[in-house]
């Protein structure tokens, strides 16, 4: 185990008072998490044609270990309809997503809901079941069969209960907003989170609610049971980018909540303003009512016993368009402070680092190890039209970074990998930083951001940093990352010579203008 400095450095390192005036309104200690009070369940990425997930349930001491073999989409399924937590549910249902897709699968999860909306009809006991779905306005509205037609009948039925939020990003406006093709206007920006909660446990992950993430599609998961504090965060989070986001009517026709700016009618400055503030009450909120946790808890006997901390959860919100920035502000302080010796495995399905974070990799003394698909992993692999070259793109952006890497004599320090998986493809995202002479990792980023351009810049996203001592959870970790790169090989310069990584000269003309979009 580190030594206790090694984590007070650490802890510092997420919660700065360099980045005081932003991160400290969510909480002065954050949400912290002994496990007698949350348990926290590493969902595995998948291994089996199935698409499987194994996860960890940590319990109170003594440490109790509940190995569970669920695939994504089945855990979501018994969390809205066959779970005995979801049976006796009173409060809420809350899924953040890009979209959902139109599948036999995604009709599965809406016919759950269906049921569990119905089941709290019928029962006395639990009448004020409250599902809330947010999407993005552009994805979810692709297509004469798309997101918004596929929650249609439940809002309909349930108007009360049910609430669609569609949220459209104030920068695809005007003319802009006229011209570019559907398939193409959320380039522009898009709500990203992906947040999956289920009354006090809640699901982060980097994963859509579409069925190739239910069957074929490597991504991560963490869920979080019984942990109010964060859930309740994550709910109003939510709650809060639906009242600024356009609302799904049951005609399918979309809305705005009285007093709120319209995000491509409205004024730009004006919308970007009152949406910061609704967040940023919701962030502020929070701070408040873990100041006063805080303060109740530290009042209390000194000789009541209590069970020692060992596990920090740093929820981390980026909505740059909004003027909120804390997660590039916290990676960007984790880049900086990784220390030599320490060692980052940094993963992403889409290689396209800002240029903060590249420079503060080459210039860092972690090792950094990085993650990122294979050409024929990429979830563009394939594509017709223009949106085929999107993998001889990150293609020519790897070779430069490589290249650079090179230059500088990094070789030893940083390393470049390709994840291979034969018919799936590669959306996996994060980061386990490694302290000095530790085989196991005390730290993970899991979440949406892809550490690139649009990640920082246009969309929102929101994922959470964990930091544990807890030797368990630790192993769990480590049992992920491994599993993530032994299906991947290092790159070296023969790897771009190869045929196969031939990148036409249209593309490599064409890549440093679109880099910022994709």
């Amino acid at each position: 185990m580190a030594a206790p400095m090694s984590w007070r450095r650490l802890v510092y390192s997420v919660y700065s008072p360099a980045i005081a005036g932003v991160f400290t309104r969510i909480s002065d200690r954050v949400f912290r998490c002994a496990f007698s009070a949350a348990v926290v369940s590493l969902l595995l990425a998948p291994f089996s044609p199935l698409a499987c997930l194994a996860s960890v349930a940590l319990a109170n001491a003594p440490m109790h270990t509940n190995i569970l073999t669920l695939c994504f989409h089945e855990v979501l399924k018994s969390f809205i309809r066959e779970h005995a937590r979801i049976k006796t549910a009173q409060r809420r249902v809350v899924m953040a997503s890009l979209y959902l897709g139109t599948g036999q699968l995604e009709q599965e999860l809406v016919d759950c809901m269906e049921e569990a909306l119905q089941r709290s009809q019928d029962n006395s006991q639990s009448p004020n079941l409250k599902v809330s779905v947010l999407l993005d306005y552009t994805r979810g509205s692709r297509g004469k069969i798309n997101s918004r037609t596929m929650l249609l009948p439940l809002l309909q039925r349930f108007t009360s209960q049910m609430r669609v939020s569609l949220y459209h990003t104030p920068d695809l406006r005007g003319l802009l907003r006229l011209l570019v093709p559907q398939r193409f206007n959320e380039t522009i920006g898009v709500q990203h989170i992906k947040v999956y909660l289920f009354d006090d446990s809640i699901i982060i992950s980097g994963a859509n609610l579409s069925d190739s993430y239910f069957t074929n599609r490597q991504d991560r998961y963490v869920l979080l049971e019984n942990c109010r504090e964060v859930a309740d965060f994550f709910s109003d989070l939510v709650e809060a980018v639906g009242d600024v986001s356009l609302q799904l009517q049951p005609d399918d026709s979309v809305t705005m909540l009285e007093g709120m700016v319209h995000p491509y009618k409205g004024n730009r400055q004006e919308f970007s303003a009152v949406a910061r503030k609704r967040i940023m009450e919701v962030v502020n909120s929070a701070h408040i009512r873990q100041r006063l946790l805080n303060q109740s808890e530290d009042s209390e006997d000194e000789g009541m016993s209590e069970v020692e901390e060992d596990t920090w959860v740093f929820p981390l919100v980026q909505m740059k368009p909004l003027g909120i920035r804390v997660d590039e502000q916290v990676t960007q302080r984790l880049l900086t402070d990784a220390g030599p010796e320490s060692t980052v495995f940094l993963t992403s399905g889409y290689f396209n680092l800002t240029r903060a974070y590249m420079r503060l990799v080459l210039k860092a003394g972690a090792s950094y190890r990085i993650l990122t698909a294979s050409p024929e992993v990429n979830g563009f692999f394939g594509a017709k039209g223009i949106a085929g070259a999107i993998p001889a793109a990150y293609t020519h952006i790897a070779r430069q970074f490589y290249k650079r890497v090179c230059q500088g004599g990094q070789q030893e320090r940083v390393h470049l990998h390709e994840y291979h998986r034969p018919e799936w493809t590669f959306h996996a995202k994060g980061l386990w930083y490694y302290l000095q002479g530790q085989d196991r990792p005390c730290l993970t980023l899991i979440g949406s951001p892809n550490f690139g351009y649009r990640s920082v810049h246009r969309d929102l996203e929101a994922q959470i940093a964990i930091v544990t001592e807890n030797e368990e959870l630790q192993s769990q970790l480590q049992e992920e990352q491994e599993m993530l790169y032994r299906r991947s090989t290092e790159v070296s310069t023969s790897t771009f010579e190869r045929p196969d990584r031939h990148v036409k000269l249209w593309v490599k003309l064409v890549t440093p203008l679109i880099k910022n979009f994709f």
